[in-house]
Formats: structure tokens, sequence, C-alpha cells
């Protein structure tokens, strides 16, 4: 259970749900009613039932009425007070966008196993890799994890996960500051996901916080981190590769200085380092360059993501200038894909920062 005002100790039990709003919206997350015993958000009012308008445009929300789910999520305590005075088994929803929070919705529902080629989109799985015992989101988010040779966020205990009633996790996230603006998506969908049964709650969206109950059973913070951690650089790249990502723009627009890798001290680099990092980078490029010859099905946003991931790690090793390196993969990318230039920019920015995080000292040639 959530730390509250009543029991401050992270994990103490008792309280009502309205303490455990009234915690989350002092610690400036915005939260709305859940309609009792359910997850889907209290009804509209009789008005916005029955007429066509926008929700961004509701005037209930003026009046503090709670209209249209996360749109009138708020952190007024006087408006919390009065909701849960009215009802006080209203669940407790969070508006992710409003909040500054992308959660890592992990289902585990009972049904077929898709193809092999659809458990990470844009990432193929060779046939030698046994999917023996794979069945839910858990594994294909430790699949993905381990492809990236990255710890599973579901035994993430830095950060706040919690336990759905259905058998799931929701993994909790701060949203990267300054950084792509980040979408909800389905692990079932077709067009957009992280993984098979892995879904993101983030813009556009909200999540079911803990201690709410429904009649499936009640939402439970498990033992670790009681507050949302930073989203994992990783994560943010892999979040952007498969299509979640839609850049807010840094004070020096999209793509500018402030989004890009910042070279490590000691450039200018010596010459056996820079043509180390540049041997190394080169084929990877030309990966790249080579999905210009067909508009589809060549798995450019993966090889675009691998090759800026590689340059983020070159330059964090002090092998590659990070000028140069960005400039390499957006010359390579644009000439590939010329039409997703603003796309383009956004894969290489977010996979230059999570390899950063790695460096790469590549073999000198004597």
């Amino acid at each position: 259970m959530l730390v509250h005002p009543e029991n401050p100790r992270p994990g103490a039990t008792g309280g009502t749900a309205l303490d455990v709003a009234a915690w989350l919206a002092s610690r400036g997350y915005p939260v709305h009613p859940l309609a009792p015993g359910t997850k889907t958000p209290a009804a509209n009012c009789r008005e916005c039932t029955g007429r066509r308008h926008s929700p961004e445009a509701c005037p209930c929300h003026a009046e503090g009425r709670w209209c249209h789910g996360f749109h009138a999520a708020t952190t007024d305590l006087d408006t919390l007070r009065e909701w849960w005075r009215r009802e006080p088994e209203f669940g407790i929803g969070v508006a992710c966008g409003a909040a500054g929070l992308v959660v890592i919705d992990v289902d585990a529902h009972a049904g077929e196993l898709p193809d092999r080629q659809r458990l990470l989109p844009g990432i193929p799985v060779d046939d030698r890799v046994d999917l023996t015992g794979l069945q839910s989101g858990f594994d294909t988010l430790a699949l993905l994890a381990a492809y990236r040779s990255r710890p599973d966020p579901c035994e993430d205990s830095s950060t706040l996960r919690v336990r759905t009633p259905s058998g799931g996790m929701h993994i909790w996230y701060r949203a990267p500051k300054g950084g792509p603006r980040l979408r909800c998506s389905s692990g079932s969908s077709s067009r957009v996901a992280l993984a098979w049964q892995v879904d993101v709650r983030a813009e556009g969206g909200y999540i079911v916080a803990p201690t709410t109950r429904t009649a499936a059973g009640v939402y439970e913070a498990l033992p670790g981190a009681r507050l949302p951690a930073p989203l994992p650089l990783w994560l943010t790249a892999e979040l952007v590769r498969t299509g979640h990502g839609d850049h807010q723009g840094s004070p020096d627009g999209p793509g500018g200085p402030s989004a890009a890798v910042v070279a490590p001290a000691g450039f200018p680099l010596p010459g056996r380092r820079r043509e180390a990092g540049r041997r190394l980078l080169s084929g990877l490029l030309e990966e790249v360059g080579s999905c210009g010859a067909s508009p589809s099905g060549t798995a450019f946003s993966e090889k675009l993501n691998r090759a800026a991931f590689t340059a983020g790690g070159l330059v964090a090793g002090g092998h590659l200038d990070a000028a140069e390196g960005r400039s390499l993969l957006l010359d390579a990318a644009d000439r590939a894909r010329p039409h997703q230039s603003r796309r383009n920019v956004l894969i290489v920015d977010s996979g230059l920062r999570a390899g950063s995080d790695r460096p790469i000292h590549p073999k000198e040639r004597t």
C-alpha cells in the first residue's frame, strides 16, 4: 500500500481511498475517481452524457465535477474531499500525462501465443531461441530486457511496482523531462506495442492507483520503492523506437544540442581512437543505409536504434566525437528514410542517450 499522511510508514495498512488520493495529489499526481468496484472512470453527468463536446472544453471541470475521466483529474484537495464525500467507495485513477508518468503495464492473460516475429515489434526472434514456457507479458518484457542486456523491469525494486488483481504488474516510472512525449499503447496492438502483452500508460491515459479495490481484487504495491523512479534510458529508447514518442521540443528545437550526447572531457580524440570508433560504427551505418533499397520490411528503426546506441557508447568511451557521430547517423537515416526526418531524430537522440550509459572501448589497431 502507498504511504499516506495518517500512516507515514511504507507498506503501512489502514486509511481510506481519500487518504491515498490526497497523498498522491500532494506529490503532484492529479487524480480522478473510478466507479466503485471497477477500474473505469466514474460516469459523466447527465448533460455530458447527452451532448457532444470536447473534454478540454467541458464546463463541469470548473464547477468541480468529475466528467470525462482523466481529463477531470486534479490535485485540489477540496475538490477531492467533495468527490469522496459524495462516494466514499470510489477507486483512484491517476492521469499519467498530467502526472508526468510512464507506466509499463504487464499483462498475464491466457491466450494463444502469436507468431514469434510479433513478440517484440521490430526485433526478429531467431528460430533458434527456445520459447518454451513463454506465455505472458512477463516473459516478453524479460526477453526484451535480455536482448538489450538490461535488467528485467519487473524486478526493478527501485521504482513503484503494483500487482494487479488479474496477476499482472504496473511498473511506474517518471517520464523524461525535456525528452520525447510518450503516449499510450496496447500490447495486443498490431500497429504499436512495446511487446506482446505489455501495454504502455502515458500521455492520453490513466493508471489505477494502489489500494483501489475492484470486483476482481485489490491493486497492491509490491515490496520496494513507494515512488516512481526515472524511466531508464534504454526503455525510453525502446518506446521511441516502437513509435510511442512525440518530441516536445527542447529550447534548441527537436534534435538541438540539449538532445545530443555530451562528449566526455579529453577531446579532440587521438587519431587511433577516432579510427577505432569510426570502424566499429561504419558497419552499422551501412546496415541503416541499405534500408533505402526498400520502403518497408527492413527493420529500419531497429537498425538505426542499434547504430545510435553503439555510437553513444563510443562517445562515452572517448572513441567518437559526439557531433560527428550524430551527423553520421542522421545522414544515413535520412538517405534511407527521407520522408521521416523528425522520427529519425527521435530514434537517433534516444539511442545516443541510452548508449552513453554503457561506454564502448573497441580494440585499436597498432
